[in-house]
């Protein structure tokens, strides 16, 4: 191979970029690194030293506190705040009382859908840490049924299955069963 035919980086020298920043914690160079979550400025010393911070900061949203509010648990009033998964309302007087208010995605949990399999939990919509809904057993976690898409309560016309799942197709919506092996679609 000849030179112009070279890559220019090496898998392993792509991976640290020299910067000119120093570490804060022990004054060694800082290097950009590269991980699962992004990039990264990390400290040339790892492991011995663990100084870590994000390239890209993320504009931080000051508190809005809602006038008239009250937390029901400490009588503090209640505030937007920002977190790790995004924007919530929570109580003012945090650490000391951590109340948060409960976001309700749809009416699944007024609908009771038992879970299928474990027969004894029901069916509850969470939030993903990537932003997603998905529907999964409140015995977790002892039974661990996940779905995908919003659980309805009736019956597979094919394989008797006890959970139908509500799909938006291109045909409009349609229901199918809940069961992976069988994914009978059905008419509404």
């Amino acid at each position: 191979m000849s030179n112009s035919e070279k890559p220019l980086f090496s898998r392993h020298e792509h991976a640290l970029e020299k910067t000119a920043e120093i570490c804060p914690d022990c004054a060694s160079q800082l290097t950009i690194k590269h991980g699962k979550s992004g990039s990264f400025f990390g400290c040339v010393t790892y492991p011995n030293c663990q100084y870590t911070r994000a390239v890209v900061e993320h504009e931080r949203v000051d508190d809005k506190i809602l006038a008239g509010s009250e937390c029901p648990e400490c009588n503090h009033e209640l505030a937007v705040k920002q977190g790790r998964y995004g924007m919530f309302i929570g109580c003012t007087n945090y650490p000391d009382c951590s109340y948060i208010v409960a976001q309700d995605h749809n009416e699944l949990e007024q609908q009771n859908v038992s879970c299928p399999q474990c027969k004894k939990g029901q069916l509850q919509s969470k939030i993903s840490r990537f932003g997603k809904t998905f529907y999964s057993c409140d015995h977790y976690p002892k039974c661990k049924f996940v779905v995908n898409h919003e659980p309805v309560v009736g019956e597979c016309e094919k394989c008797g299955f006890a959970l139908l799942l509500k799909r938006q197709m291109a045909a409009g919506e349609k229901l199918q069963c809940g069961s992976k092996p069988c994914s009978h679609f059905q008419p509404h």
